[in-house]
Parts: structure tokens; C-alpha cells; sequence
């Protein structure tokens, strides 16, 4: 036989051989691509787990906001904006189809929300129809405020009274702060949200 022949014959073999032993490290790199493209990539900050209001369930910021603008409010039940709630799921109502994330955390840091989690609950979801994320009651300010509010203290300011709303983008970073006084359904937070839409 002679060496042309001999490498025809060979050559078929050496590509089977290669095949089979690439095609395991070939499944495994696929496999890796597609188990971390599965992974919610967020805004380190908002790599968070928080009990929802009044249940069982947990509400992970990180997988509701990768990739999305957010809305974050400081939220009471017997404070003079409470009302705004409506005006808020309104907002919520009208965005969330273009991707909007609105998200509120009950606080006490201002002494106006219930021991009860059950009726600040019944607030928020029977009195104003609320259906955007609602966490457990949480500290907002001070020494004690919880991871994501003193990142937005140190990015903008602290919130100064209940129903502060911080607009974040989709790429985690904090655009601004809407003081209590402003309206959900004012027309420079509205121009805001879509302008990071």
C-alpha cells in the first residue's frame, strides 16, 4: 500500500476520532453558555431577597429589574400621600407593557405605617388596588435602612418623608429623586420614566 492510500484511509478515521473527542467539550461549553445566559443580570445593589407584604413569597429585586427601568417608592399607610397609591398603580398599569418595574417598601421610619402587616396589606391591596411588588416593611434611613436605600441616599439624597420615589434605568443606575409632593401622574415623572423606557 502505498503512502497516498494509506493516508485516504486514515484521514476519515483521524477526523472521527477528533470529532468524538470534541463533541463532549463541546456540549459542556454549550451547556455552560446556556445555564449563565438563564441568569438575571442586575445592578449589584438590587441583588436582593425581601419577603413579600403580608406573604409567604419571596420577592428577588434582582429578577424583577435586570434589564428593566424600575420605579422604588417608600411607602405608609396613614400618611397624607397614601392616596398616591392609586396614582402609582395608574402609573404602573400604563408603563408596565414597556417594561416598568414598580416596586414599594413599606416603612415605619416616619411613624405612619401599621404594626399590622395584614392591614397595611388591605391598604395597599384592597383600598387601592395595588398590584405592583409590595415588600415586608423595611427600614429606609439612618444606620439601619436597608442595603438599596442607602445606595440611593449615597447616589441622590435619603428619603425625607413617606412616598419618595426613585427612578432607576435599565442598566441599574439611579436617574433621580421625585419628592413626596410630585404626583405619579405628574408630567415631569412621566416624561422621566419614558425617557428610560
Amino acid at each position: 500500500m502505498n503512502k497516498q492510500t494509506k493516508l485516504k484511509l486514515e484521514f476519515p478515521l483521524l477526523c472521527i476520532l477528533v470529532s468524538c473527542l470534541a463533541s463532549p467539550f463541546a456540549l459542556a461549553q454549550s451547556e455552560m453558555h446556556t445555564a449563565g445566559s438563564g441568569e438575571p443580570n442586575c445592578a449589584p445593589w438590587l441583588d436582593y431577597k425581601l419577603n413579600k407584604l403580608h406573604s409567604s413569597q419571596i420577592i428577588d429585586l434582582c429578577a424583577q429589574t435586570a434589564g428593566k427601568p424600575v420605579l422604588l417608592i417608600n411607602t405608609a399607610s396613614y400618611c397624607g400621600y397614601t392616596y398616591q397609591f392609586t396614582g402609582l398603580e395608574a402609573l404602573y398599569q400604563r408603563y408596565k407593557d414597556r417594561g416598568l418595574v414598580v416596586v414599594g417598601f413599606p416603612s415605619d421610619d416616619f411613624n405612619q405605617e401599621d404594626d399590622d402587616a395584614a392591614k397595611t396589606a388591605d391598604i395597599c391591596y384592597i383600598n387601592h388596588g395595588v398590584t405592583f411588588a409590595m415588600t415586608d416593611v423595611i427600614n429606609v434611613k439612618g444606620s439601619d435602612a436597608h442595603p438599596v436605600f442607602q445606595h440611593l441616599a449615597n447616589e441622590t439624597k435619603r428619603p425625607n418623608w413617606n412616598f419618595n420615589k426613585y427612578l432607576v434605568d435599565k442598566d441599574g443606575n439611579v436617574i433621580e429623586l421625585f419628592r413626596s409632593g410630585v404626583e405619579p401622574d405628574s408630567r415631569k415623572l412621566q416624561a422621566a420614566i419614558e425617557a428610560v423606557l
